[in-house]
């Protein structure tokens, strides 16, 4: 493979996007323009071709972890990936997110529906105005929940910024269990206190499964 710096500059995807557009960018020059360049063992096209691979296997959902596997790629460059495809996906398609109406469980759930079998734990915020209307969703943390993770300030902070009237809590249960655990209550009651406390109400918190959900509401723990 030609290295970029024995390539005509005329050719090189900076120049070739400058003069002839995005769209005369093979997919792989597109990641290379992305990356910059490459490092002192691997020329940037090397690198932009794994990661080409590997996006294609990954059907453009990339995986943090996955992209710091392949060799010429760290915390940074993982990143700039990820948040250009996660831009992208959200000029696409809208965040599909605000304004949409909550009267009840279900109306959740597609929300959050690309979430629902990923194998780690996401924990979500969802704001609403005093009509039920949803103004943002928010991820709170990711991993195993415990109450020194999920606390008050980091699921009430932007709700405040938000002027919101209410929130639902929802995370997800990659072992497809729909019980509760004693954290998934005792988090449930602490931010319900809280959000006492601050005046927004916590409406609900829901699993979420694969399959299926449950409401805690509905369960009595709020």
């Amino acid at each position: 493979m030609k290295k970029m710096r024995d390539t005509p500059n005329h050719d090189r995807p900076r120049e070739k996007l400058a003069t002839r557009g995005p769209q005369a960018l093979s997919n792989a020059e597109l990641i290379a323009l992305l990356l910059g360049r490459g490092t002192k063992e691997r020329d940037v096209r090397q690198v932009a071709s794994d990661v080409e691979h590997y996006l294609k296997s990954a059907k453009g959902c990339p995986s943090y972890d996955t992209l710091l596997e392949i060799d010429g790629i760290g915390s940074a460059k993982a990143c700039e990936i990820m948040a250009c495809f996660e831009l992208g996906r959200r000029y696409l398609e809208g965040d599909g997110v605000s304004g949409h109406r909550v009267t009840r469980p279900e109306d959740v759930l597609p929300l959050v529906a690309e979430w629902r079998d990923k194998k780690q734990e996401y924990f979500f915020c969802i704001t609403l105005n005093g009509a039920g209307e949803v103004i943002e969703r928010r991820t709170v943390t990711v991993g195993i929940l415990n109450q020194s993770l999920v606390h008050p300030r980091e699921v009430f902070s932007e709700a405040i910024t938000d002027r919101a009237a209410s929130v639902i809590l929802v995370h997800n249960h990659p072992s497809g269990t729909l019980e509760p655990s004693t954290q998934d209550i005792g988090i449930t009651r602490q931010l319900v206190e809280a959000g006492s406390i601050l005046g927004i109400r916590v409406l609900d918190h829901i699993i979420v499964t694969k399959k299926s959900y449950v409401s805690l509401k509905e369960l009595g723990h709020l």
